[in-house]
C-alpha cells in the first residue's frame, strides 16, 4: 500500500449539507476498491487565477488515502465518470519527503518559541519608563 493525496476541485456552490455528501461520496469511491481514507482536508473555495471553462471559482478538497498502485488508474476512471469533479490530481506521497517537512516544521516552531521567551524575557529586564 502508498499513500497518495487526491486533490479535487468542484465549480457548483454547494450547501453544507450537500457538501458533507459530496466528500462522503469521494471517500466511499476510495474505499469501495480496497482503499483507506487516511485525512481530509476541506480547503474552501478559492478564486481562479483566470477563467476556466467560464467558471471564476471553486471549491477545493485534499483526501489523503493508502492504495495499491494498481488500482489508481481504477480510481482516476471510477472518478472520470463523476460529473461534480472539475479537476482531480491524484499525487503520490514521498515518505522521506514528508519526514524531512516534519522536521522542518518542529525546527521552525522550536525557533519561534525561542524567540518569543527571549523577547518576553528582554522585555521583563527593561525598566518602566514613567
Amino acid at each position: 500500500m502508498k499513500q497518495y493525496d487526491a486533490n479535487f476541485i468542484f465549480v457548483h456552490s454547494v450547501r453544507d449539507e450537500a457538501w458533507a455528501k459530496t466528500i462522503e461520496r469521494m471517500q466511499g469511491e476510495i474505499a469501495r476498491i480496497g482503499g483507506k481514507v487516511l485525512s481530509t482536508e476541506d480547503r474552501g473555495k478559492k478564486s481562479f487565477a483566470r477563467p476556466q471553462q467560464k467558471k471564476e471559482s471553486g471549491t477545493y478538497l485534499t483526501i489523503r488515502f493508502e492504495l495499491d498502485p494498481s488500482k489508481v488508474n481504477e480510481l482516476r476512471a471510477r472518478y472520470a465518470l463523476l460529473e461534480e469533479i472539475f479537476r482531480l490530481q491524484i499525487l503520490a506521497i514521498d515518505p522521506i519527503v514528508e519526514m524531512k517537512l516534519a522536521k522542518q516544521a518542529a525546527e521552525k516552531k522550536a525557533r519561534a518559541e525561542a524567540e518569543a521567551a527571549a523577547a518576553a524575557e528582554q522585555a521583563a529586564d527593561q525598566p518602566v519608563e514613567a
